[in-house]
């Protein structure tokens, strides 16, 4: 049984062996990387903003009706934002238990077959994202508080971040159809 302490760390997303593909593929890579970055920065300003409202209320009994919602929205973005990034490096959980029993031509079509059907989950995911972004900008949704911000910025966020991961996983799907099998690679 594999715990993952014996795999290689990973080297970066692989990268398709057509072209066009290889293209999108780095062109996913920088906006994946971009993702990260500012995904990076708004996990450590939701850290400040409900430090600041844990200090405020304490210290100076200032309460806030701001920084649970503003907590959620950027979380919400950090979570749907990183998934396409995560999917490039293959790192999100997987269950091994099959992959170690089954041949590996079998194996290669097991996961193969899971990348399919994420990529359709996925597909409808974000289509159902986007209506409920378009139905919240369209009808001026907004939260319940007396802060009552946008519902349109944690919907958009959602669903630009699974439509990532969808083109993402589509593009893995695409390559394991369009590359060429490891042994003809090196052939010339």
């Amino acid at each position: 049984m594999s715990h993952g302490f014996e795999l290689a760390p990973a080297k970066g997303p692989a990268v398709p062996d057509n072209p066009v593909l290889a293209k999108v593929s780095r062109l996913l890579d920088r906006l994946n990387s971009l993702l990260l970055l500012l995904s990076m920065w708004a996990l450590v300003i939701t850290a400040l903003v409900l430090t600041y409202s844990v200090v405020s209320r304490y210290f100076f009994k200032l309460p806030t009706d701001w920084q649970d919602e503003a907590a959620v929205f950027m979380l919400v973005g950090v979570t749907f934002f990183c998934t396409g990034y995560v999917q490039s490096m293959r790192g999100h959980i997987g269950i091994e238990a099959l992959s170690s029993l089954l041949p590996p031509k079998v194996n290669a079509v097991r996961l193969f077959m899971v990348d399919l059907i994420s990529c359709l989950f996925c597909a409808f995911f974000s289509w159902k994202s986007w209506t409920l972004w378009h139905e919240a900008w369209v009808d001026g949704q907004t939260t319940s508080s007396t802060f009552a911000p946008p519902l349109w910025i944690p919907y958009g966020m959602m669903a630009l971040g699974m439509t990532i991961l969808t083109l993402q996983i589509l593009i893995q799907v695409l390559a394991h159809l369009t590359n060429k099998p490891r042994d003809q690679r090196s052939a010339p």
